[in-house]
């Protein structure tokens, strides 16, 4: 059996990298939405850089800085209290989507466009759908 002797952790050299790194690509929890822009900048980056490649040696800081990306996102996109309709709304807008791109899941454009104006309400298998599509809880279409 071999020993392997202990490697002290060199802190001068961790800092001194640290900094770097940290000039390169903040880290930490986003402060606002210019770092938030920075993030998904460099995010982007990264993912154009490793593509598929889940063994690539950035992979780790990819899901470092996508996970901060992802829980900024959580915090700011909170919906707020609103009829179903108007929620529908803004998450068509927010996803750049029109009312065709909804026709399929909803019943026909038709329908997304009664929904939309109030007069018809999303039954049971329209606010699963919508749920799944903007990965959101049923609650708010309820």
């Amino acid at each position: 059996m071999s020993i392997v002797a202990e490697r002290h952790l060199d802190l001068a050299s961790v800092q001194s990298a640290w900094q770097d790194l940290n000039k390169l690509v903040p880290l930490g929890p986003i402060t606002g939405e210019k770092d938030y822009k920075r993030r998904v900048s460099v995010m982007d980056e990264l993912l154009d850089r490793i593509g598929a490649n889940e063994s690539h040696r950035l992979m780790p800081l990819l899901d470092l800085v996508t996970k901060e990306v992802e829980a900024y996102e959580a915090k700011q996109q909170a919906l707020p209290e609103a009829a179903p309709a108007k929620v529908l709304a803004f998450l068509m807008e927010e996803h750049s989507l029109k009312q065709t791109d909804l026709a399929e899941e909803l019943g026909g454009q038709s329908i997304v466009s009664a929904i939309l104006n109030g007069k018809r309400e999303l039954n049971t298998r329209q606010v699963k759908a919508l749920a799944e599509r903007f990965k959101v809880s049923p609650a708010v279409f309820l």
